[in-house]
């Protein structure tokens, strides 16, 4: 996965999994614009440019758009693993879930994807060349199993499922539409992440992974390094599970 003298941007680069992307691509040669509403607008290294992101503007993605083109000339892969969500993210059930809730997490976490993904294709098709990777998660691909949360009398938010599933099938729309200008797309679908989550939690989700523990950063940055270097040159439309083997059984 040789790297070098590509330019990234990875939206959500201080992220829990963005993080650990970034120090990859670092690792491995790339030119890491790392993309963060809690960046600031500056270089830490020659190979590393933060800059303030703020994906619910789309004059904040066009400025990102912008930057990238005017200091390189080109963007050679866009990883978008931001994950915005309101204050009370996770706290109703499905039944309790008010509408204004579902509205505004439906619009933070779908609507950015599609922006940004359209903006830098419209990068990509005129240099011919690109590797998009956007993030589902397994329960994307398949139904919640709420047994895991019982314990504790909890729940998983309702329109997590519904942006994962979009996010994925409008992965395979723009492959299908994109290759022809030789650019890529493809899904990246981690299984639960570990973040310091409620003991029951984790307990009962190792007990269901086939893998016996929940994953961790570093076990799927090397699957977004990969899916933007030139190993995956004919990889696209793809929905690749990270996630113990949660999606086997």
């Amino acid at each position: 996965m040789n790297l070098e003298n590509k330019i990234v941007i990875v939206a959500g680069g201080k992220g829990l999994i963005g993080r650990e992307v970034v120090a990859d691509l670092i690792r491995h040669g790339a030119t890491v614009i790392d993309a963060d509403i809690s960046c600031s607008n500056d270089k830490t290294a020659d190979n590393h440019y933060e800059f303030p992101l703020d994906l619910t503007s789309n004059e904040s993605i066009d400025a990102l758009v912008k930057f990238a083109v005017d200091r390189f000339g080109r963007i050679d892969g866009l990883i978008n693993c931001a994950y915005p969500r309101t204050k009370d993210w996770g706290k109703y059930k499905f039944e309790d879930t008010p509408f204004r809730h579902w509205e505004e997490n439906v619009r933070m976490q779908l609507n950015p994807v599609f922006y940004l993904d359209q903006q830098v294709a419209l990068v990509m098709e005129h240099q011919k060349s690109g590797s998009i990777v956007n993030f589902g998660s397994i329960y994307g691909i398949v139904g919640n199993d709420f047994t895991i949360y019982e314990d504790y009398n909890g729940s998983s938010p309702v329109e997590y499922c519904a942006v994962k599933g979009g996010i994925i099938n409008f992965t395979r729309y723009l492959a299908s539409w994109l290759g022809k200008h030789n650019v890529r797309v493809n899904c990246v679908c981690p299984g639960g992440i570990w973040d310091h989550q409620r003991e029951e939690f984790v307990r009962n989700y190792e007990h269901r992974c086939p893998m016996k523990r929940m994953g961790n950063p570093d076990d799927i940055a090397p699957l977004c390094l990969f899916l933007v270097s030139d190993g995956a040159k004919y990889i696209t439309g793809q929905i690749i599970a990270a996630d113990g083997g949660w999606t086997a059984i």
